[in-house]
C-alpha cells in the first residue's frame, strides 16, 4: 500500500510540474497583439493589426488538412528545409476552408468550415518582429508567405477538443451572437488552435472568428 501511495504521489507531482511547464510555455508564446473593442463573456469584437503569415493549402477532411499542413510549416520555421535561423513558434495555428469557386492564389487568406472533404488553408502567424521582406524564402514550394491586412474580427473562445461537432456548435453560437448585434460576417470562419495535441481538453484555448463587414461596424 505504501508503494501504491508513493506512486500516486509521484504521479500527482509530475502532473503539477507538467501543469506549471504548460502555463510557462503558453505565457511565453507570442500571440497577435489585437485590441479588444468590447467583450461579452465568451464573445468579443477585436481589431487585429496586419499579420505576416506562412501558409499551406491542401484538400481532404478538416483534421487531415490541419495535420498535413502543420508539417511543412513546422519545417519552415525550424529551418529544416531552408537555410538561415529558426523562427519562433507563435499561437494560434489558423485554418480555413476555401470555397469551391474560389481560386487558391499564391497569397490566399485563411479560414475554415467543417466539411468531410474540401480545400483548406493552414497558417502560422509569424512573430511581430518580421516584415514580409525579412522572412527567409521557403525551401518547400508548398509554403507561401503572405501579409493579412488589418481587420476587425468577431470571436468566440472555448476549451475542449476541436472535433467538427464542437466547432460547428461554437460557430453557430457566434453567428447568433453577431446577428443579435447586427454584425455582418465577411468571408469564411477562421478556426484558431492555440495548443499542442497533448494539452488536456479543459486547458485548451480554441476560437472561431469571423471578419466583420465594414458596413456593419
Amino acid at each position: 500500500m505504501k508503494i501504491v501511495a508513493i506512486l500516486i504521489g509521484i504521479a500527482i507531482l509530475l502532473g503539477i510540474i507538467a501543469m506549471l511547464v504548460y502555463v510557462y510555455v503558453i505565457q511565453n508564446v507570442e500571440t497577435p497583439d489585437y485590441q479588444v473593442v468590447f467583450k461579452d463573456g465568451d464573445f468579443g469584437l477585436r481589431d487585429y493589426p496586419p499579420l505576416v503569415v506562412a501558409e499551406v493549402s491542401g484538400s481532404g477532411s478538416r483534421q487531415q488538412s490541419l495535420s498535413e499542413g502543420f508539417g511543412p510549416l513546422a519545417r519552415y520555421i525550424f529551418a529544416k528545409q531552408r537555410g538561415g535561423e529558426r523562427i519562433a513558434m507563435t499561437a494560434p495555428v489558423q485554418q480555413r476552408a476555401v470555397a469551391p469557386d474560389e481560386k487558391i492564389a499564391m497569397t490566399a487568406p485563411v479560414t475554415q468550415t467543417p466539411a468531410d472533404n474540401g480545400n483548406w488553408t493552414v497558417q502560422f502567424v509569424m512573430p511581430s518582429e518580421y516584415e514580409l521582406k525579412d522572412l527567409p524564402t521557403p525551401g518547400n514550394e508548398q509554403v507561401r508567405l503572405d501579409k493579412i491586412p488589418a481587420r476587425r474580427v468577431a470571436a468566440v473562445r472555448f476549451s475542449g477538443r476541436t472535433n467538427d461537432q464542437a466547432i460547428a456548435q461554437q460557430q453557430q453560437r457566434l453567428v447568433d451572437w453577431m446577428r443579435s448585434r447586427d454584425l455582418e460576417p465577411s468571408g469564411d470562419p477562421i478556426y484558431a488552435y492555440y495548443n499542442d495535441p497533448f494539452t488536456p481538453g479543459p486547458l485548451r484555448r480554441n476560437e472561431v472568428m469571423f471578419e466583420v463587414s465594414p458596413e456593419s461596424r
